[in-house]
């Protein structure tokens, strides 16, 4: 009898191995999918944090804008991301100065951080600081 097929014990061990084998392949790739969009909102959120650098970048050391203060909120713009900015006078180590401990030569530097805070609640920085030399 050379009849060509497989057994019932074939086709069994097949669907047994198929169900451990599958989850296994599926369950990382189902992962990848969805921590895809990651990419994208780091993009955003730094496209937005760099946004409002060059916002605060382009006023005058002296001006308004550039008050010291501590984190205070801007609109992005954006669905779900929200942005803080902070202003501190800061020593040539870089370090904040309060304002009572300021003399005129640390007046100098403030120090802007910028911070985005993207849906997964993941918060991204940039910093830049500003001087004003007699």
């Amino acid at each position: 009898m050379n009849k060509k097929g497989f057994t019932l014990i074939e086709i069994i061990v097949l669907i047994i191995m198929a169900g451990i084998i599958i989850p296994a392949i599926v369950v990382p790739f189902a992962t990848g999918i969805r921590g895809s969009n990651k990419p994208e909102m780091v993009t955003t959120a730094m496209y937005l944090a760099h946004q409002r650098m060059e916002e605060l970048m382009k006023f005058d050391y002296y001006g308004a804008a550039l008050t010291p203060t501590d984190f205070v909120a801007f609109p992005t713009g954006v669905a779900n991301y929200s942005g803080t900015n902070e202003i501190h006078y800061v020593d040539n180590n870089f370090n904040v100065v309060g304002d009572g401990l300021l003399t005129n030569y640390d007046r100098r530097y403030k120090r802007i951080i910028v911070r985005v805070t993207d849906p997964e609640n993941s918060t991204y920085e940039i910093y830049a600081v500003v001087t004003n030399f007699p």
